[in-house]
């Protein structure tokens, strides 16, 4: 039988776990969309989270959730991480297309098949990320990020119904609408990547990371609306901690 897991990424900083709430929802919801019984409980995940970070001293870093359907067995681990420098920031990131779409996009289970095949792109690309694109042409999501577009003063995302849900991105939305910026979430082609003023990635390593190219095509890093909205993320953690 081959194994099923389902898992949750999240960040630490200064010990604590970063959005643990939404981490966990979003877990929950993994688990409903597979028709599962969510079968743990916030404040166990809580401390068995914090055992942890204090177990291995780790004040910062990147910490791997892991549930088995098969077995039951749970596992809470610390994992590499790579996040952004700040030239990266600055600057922005290379990206590519890749034209494939997850099976179930809504839920983070484990498919190292399509990560696999994914990963071999970028990397023959030398890229920092992939742009999936469906069938129909549309952008959906990164291969491990959520993608927003900016056209004039509008926030552009995928429907949620195409993606993973994720927290970060859930974040960015909140900060858009509190500060203003309209926030759109349709279909868009990647036939009309040229037409964009901005694209970003954003995602639990990278937070909010400009995009300077999707393959040839070159976009402005330093769109006044990705920078607002960083910094206004970069308050919420810190309000958080």
């Amino acid at each position: 039988m081959e194994e099923r897991v389902i898992y949750e990424v999240l960040r630490i900083i200064d010990g604590k776990p970063i959005f643990l709430e939404e981490h966990v929802k979003r877990m929950e919801n993994s688990f409903m969309i597979v028709g599962e019984e969510f079968p743990l409980k916030y404040e166990d995940i809580y401390r068995i989270i914090d055992s942890t970070v204090k177990s291995e001293n780790k004040m910062i870093g990147n910490i791997k959730i892991t549930y088995c359907l098969n077995s039951g067995e749970l596992k809470v681990f610390f994992i590499p991480h790579s996040y952004p420098t700040d030239e990266m920031y600055r600057k922005g990131v290379k990206t590519i297309l890749y034209f494939g779409e997850r099976n179930n996009p809504n839920a983070k289970i484990i498919n190292d098949d399509f990560r696999s095949k994914v990963t071999a792109e970028i990397n023959e690309n030398n890229a920092y990320e992939a742009i999936l694109v469906d069938r129909n042409g549309f952008i959906t999501e990164g291969s491990k990020s959520n993608i927003f577009m900016i056209k004039g003063d509008e926030l552009i995302t995928s429907p949620i119904k195409a993606v993973l849900p994720g927290v970060t991105r859930g974040k960015i939305i909140e900060i858009a609408h509190s500060v203003g910026i309209k926030v759109i979430e349709e279909e868009f082609s990647y036939k009309n990547i040229d037409k964009l003023d901005g694209m970003f990635i954003s995602g639990t390593s990278p937070e909010i990371l400009p995009i300077n190219a999707v393959g040839e095509i070159k976009l402005n890093p330093e769109n006044n609306i990705i920078k607002i909205l960083s910094e206004e993320y970069h308050k919420e953690i810190k309000k958080y901690l």
